[in-house]
This record gives structure tokens, sequence and C-alpha cells, in this order.
């Protein structure tokens, strides 16, 4: 296998519990994202990583792959690496599963950087924003490129300080099966530790991050008000 996306799912959220199984447009979100994320052109095989019986019900019972990991890993990357461990693959992609209006292009856009240069270990989105509330908002994290479109930092606050145009980090990210074995040996460094951002990991330890700019837009579900914001948007979009 050349690619193989996984979308770590935890039933677990501070802000909003179990958010993963809320319904939207009558199915549940990680079906959404499933389902979106498999018409990736570029994806050779997905599944679901969760540590909830719940989730792995419900991806069953659509249809979709999944398997069940350890229920303390710190983050989505910690349960893709016990998920690929004894897959046969070079490519893994980390598609986020609170995503329910994921783009498949979006997918492909983190796949084609690590399939055209085989130097390359990880790869991640950005998008061109202009919105005030978002340059401010702690919770949308924000991006620095060079000329090359490799990333130079992230934050959650505002960076480059005072631009008009900046890159808001979309949390898709696609790696060499090679470097996320090295990577859940990396330490943890000042900078992961200040931002609580586990990219920074990757760059504080001398690693190379390629980010593309695409034109999608998505939504998380961090709360119940994004999800509605979500309905709002996909009853906008498809209007007849």
């Amino acid at each position: 296998m050349q690619v193989l996306g996984v979308i770590p799912a935890r039933y677990g959220s501070t802000r909003f519990e179990g958010k993963l199984l809320k319904l939207f447009n009558g199915q549940p979100v990680i079906e959404h994202v499933y389902q979106r994320a498999k018409k990736a052109s570029l994806l050779d095989d997905l599944l679901v990583a969760t540590d909830d019986k719940r989730i792995f019900e419900a991806v069953e019972s659509f249809g979709g792959k999944v398997v069940m990991t350890a229920a303390d890993h710190v983050s989505g990357t910690d349960r893709i690496i016990e998920t690929i461990f004894d897959i046969d693959t070079r490519l893994v992609i980390n598609i986020q599963g609170d995503e329910p209006l994921l783009v498949p292009e979006m997918v492909d856009q983190a796949v084609r950087p690590l399939l055209e240069d085989k130097n390359l270990e990880v790869s991640t989105l950005v998008k061109t924003c202009t919105d005030p509330d978002i340059y401010n908002d702690p919770n949308v994290v924000k991006a620095v490129l060079d000329k090359q479109g490799y990333a130079i930092y992230f934050s959650r606050h505002p960076i480059p300080h005072g631009g008009k145009i900046f890159y808001k980090h979309v949390g898709i990210y696609g790696y060499t099966k090679e470097f996320l074995l090295e990577f859940k040996d990396l330490p943890v460094l000042d900078l992961e530790k200040a931002e609580r951002l586990e990219q920074l990991r990757i760059l504080e330890n001398g690693y190379r991050i390629k980010a593309s700019v695409t034109e999608y837009e998505t939504i998380g579900v961090d709360t119940p008000e994004d999800l509605e914001k979500i309905k709002q948007k996909y009853n906008e979009t498809n209007k007849s």
C-alpha cells in the first residue's frame, strides 16, 4: 500500500462529548467525514482508529473500516502510530474526525507533496485568510511559511504581528510511516509546551513541514454551536 488515510476518533471531548456521533443531515459526523475522505483519489485505503465501542459500532454500521486502540493516548497522532505500526504502507494521512464538510481534494492536496518529493516527511494544509476575528482567535492556529512553502512557525497568537493577510492552519497532515515511528520518540520541547501545538515538536526537532495552500474551508465541531454553523453552511451550499 502506498497511501493510507486514518481518522483518529475519540469519544471524550471536554467541550462537546460524543461530538463525532452527533447527527448532521441524518448521519453522524464521523460518517460524513469518512464518506467524504473515501472519495479522495490518492488514498489506497481508509480506516477509523477509535478508543470507544460506540464509535466502533457506528462506523461498522455504515460499512466503514475501523480498529480499536488504547484509551490512554494523549493525541490523535499517538493513536495513529499504534494503528499503523504493523500496516505495510509508505504514507499515512491524518484526517480530522470532526470536520464533516471536508472536501476530498483537501486529502489529495496533503498527499501530493509526499508523492512528488521522496525526501519529504511531513505535509499539511493552510488557507489564506483576512478575517481579523480569526486572526485574533487563540482557538485558530496561524502559520508562517517561507518562500518555498515550508512552515517556519505555528501559533495560536496573531502572527506575523499586524498582518492583514495571513495563513490559517488546516489540520490535515501527511507523513511517511518511517517519520511517524521516529516522531513517537521525539522530545517535547519548549515551543510545543508554550503553544500547546504538537506540530511544533516537528519543527523544533529539526524536521520540515511542507504546507500546501488550499482554497477550501472547513469547520471543526468543537461545540454544539459549531454543529449548528455547519448545518447552516450545508443548507446554504445545497439550496436548489
